[in-house]
């Protein structure tokens, strides 16, 4: 399976310092992804898979500069596609009914709030792209948290618990990527040590990795067709 060797050898990679496995993995992780748009392009809205290969795309050009996430242009010009991909993916689940509803918007507004003041006291040269960035990834989480996107599901904290039902699983998506994005500010803020950064690193790659899988899957399974209405069953 492409996207699990990728994801694996690129969390090596962060660990262990080998920068050249990363180049050669990081990049495959998002086109491994797009790959199954592609096989299941009948089944899907053929706006929508063309939103989701718009999204993917973003997401690789946003891995290849984000191999060395200490570069500040790198970072600003990853941020940047990785906004692109977010656009995209906002964009699709508004058009399969998604709204941000009090319970989820609440928290990463907060949220996106204190790491915009974080960042501007602190590394004020990224702070106005990367908070940007911030509120394309907030809007994308919000509206993958409205629990109307996967009817029937358990809900914990304003988020589908996942289940069978591949819906469910766009909720912790949402909440992996913040997650992801909030871990790359404590990273650049406050970690010193070169073991820490190295962990940290593996770690924000892990739940990059494993929130792409869960919103592309989840949003997968949305099934819109071009007659445009919603197919009910699981992937």
């Amino acid at each position: 399976m492409v996207f699990a060797g990728a994801t694996v050898a690129t969390v090596v990679g962060a660990v262990t310092g080998r920068e050249r496995l990363q180049k050669f993995a990081k990049p495959l992780i998002a086109p491994a992804l797009a790959a199954r748009v592609v096989r299941r392009r009948g089944a899907t809205d053929s706006v929508d898979a063309a939103l989701l290969l718009a999204g993917l795309t973003g997401a690789t050009v946003g891995d290849v500069f984000m191999i060395d996430p200490d570069d500040e242009a790198r970072l600003v010009r990853g941020a940047s596609a990785f906004a692109v991909m977010q656009a995209c993916y906002s964009a699709l689940l508004l058009r399969n009914g998604a709204r941000p509803i009090p319970a989820a918007w609440g928290p990463r507004l907060a949220g996106w709030l204190g790491a915009a003041v974080l960042l501007r006291a602190r590394s004020a040269g990224v702070a106005a792209p990367l908070t940007a960035y911030g509120s394309a990834l907030a809007t994308t989480s919000t509206l993958a948290a409205d629990p109307s996107l996967a009817p029937g599901a358990g809900v914990v904290a304003s988020v589908a618990i996942p289940s069978g039902d591949r819906r469910s699983w766009l909720g912790l998506g949402g909440v992996l990527f913040t997650a992801s994005d909030g871990l790359i500010v404590v990273r650049r803020l406050f970690v010193r040590s070169g073991r820490g950064r190295a962990a940290s690193e593996g770690l924000i790659l892990a739940s990059y990795a494993a929130a792409q899988l869960l919103l592309v899957e989840g949003m997968l399974a949305l099934r819109r067709r071009n007659t445009g209405r919603r197919v009910t069953g699981t992937a």
